[in-house]
């Protein structure tokens, strides 16, 4: 899976160098790294993949009873284009948030991890969430 990862990553940044605008693949790229860093392996990753839908309610995967709902971040290294501004949680269906800001080249900078019950406490009726108030949580890279 690394390796294909990899692979999906430098085809990326190779039709971003050609042609101006990376093609999205920072969700799928992130909810694999997030399932990486919560401590599922390549074969729990692979059976969790089974039957999956890219509009899965709620959460973006279950891990040991855990729901986990995943957001990313990338800036294209370009000017001006550092992250200002994230998406914005729309509902609480989850257990743990995990928040994960990369760097141009796709690897994490850092990663944060929320309990629902807090982020909707803190975050929840920010009008706009930051990264400034994502890094509040708590840090797993």
């Amino acid at each position: 899976m690394e390796e294909l990862k990899n692979q999906l990553i430098k085809l990326c940044l190779r039709w971003e160098r050609l042609i101006g605008v990376a093609p999205h693949i920072t969700s799928a790229i992130s909810e694999y790294d997030a399932m990486k860093l919560v401590g599922m392996s390549e074969e729990e990753i692979l059976k969790q993949a089974k039957g999956k839908t890219a509009v899965q309610k709620g959460y973006d995967f279950l891990y040991k009873g855990v729901k986990y709902q995943v957001k990313a971040n990338r800036p294209s290294g370009k000017k001006g284009s550092f992250v200002t501004l994230t998406s914005k949680v729309k509902n609480y269906e989850f257990d743990k948030l995990i928040w994960i800001l990369y760097n141009k080249e796709f690897g994490i900078e850092k990663a944060y991890i929320w309990d629902a019950k807090e982020y909707k406490e803190k975050l929840g009726n920010l009008k706009q969430v930051r990264p400034i108030h994502l890094i509040k949580g708590q840090r797993i890279v």
